[in-house]
């Protein structure tokens, strides 16, 4: 079966938002162009890793003598987007993950595969090591401004999650709290 793509190359919106309320939020990547919609699910750790890899690429760009790119070293403030995900249909959960950098197009490069069921006894074709298996990818190409932003939404989707215990430093949930101190 051949892989189906899901591809964007000037996305006209690429954010990270969540369903749920904090400590039972699900994550999702949303990207659109015109009228195709694609959310994939992330898990907070995927979204806090793509930000901060997403920054780190920006920012190495920026040192790189006779950079040509413009990279911007804040969010630009046309490029800010706090509005709510749209309609969510999940297209996958999101397993393995790329980030790179295109400097034909002056683009970041995200691609997201889903998580593969390798189990044996639920399926007789084991995947082929190339993926060839797999059904399905989303694969986002965004200008440098846009990836800022990006990261900057993403960072502030990560952090609003529960409050931290001021004596345990665990998340607290709001349903209560039991603190697990250190034993000194």
């Amino acid at each position: 079966m051949p892989t189906l793509v899901h591809e964007f190359s000037w996305p006209d919106r690429v954010v990270v938002g969540t369903i749920g309320v904090p400590g039972a939020r699900t994550f999702y990547l949303q990207v659109r162009a015109g009228t195709q919609l694609v959310s994939i699910a992330l898990e907070k750790q995927q979204s806090a890793l793509l930000a901060e890899n997403i920054d780190e690429i920006l920012d190495q760009l920026i040192t790189v003598e006779g950079n040509r790119f413009s990279v911007p070293t804040s969010t630009p403030l046309e490029l800010v987007d706090n509005d709510q995900l749209e309609a969510v249909q999940e297209q996958f959960r999101a397993g393995a993950m790329s980030l790179g950098w295109d400097p034909t197009t002056a683009q970041v490069v995200i691609e997201a595969h889903p998580i593969t069921d390798i189990d044996a006894d639920d399926n007789d074709e084991s995947p082929d090591e190339d993926g060839a298996n797999e059904t399905e990818m989303l694969l986002v190409r965004m200008p440098v401004g846009t990836a800022r932003a990006f990261a900057k939404r993403t960072r502030e989707i990560v952090g609003a999650g529960r409050p931290t215990c001021p004596l345990c430093g665990y998340p607290m949930d709001a349903d209560g709290h039991i603190c697990i101190l250190p034993e000194v």
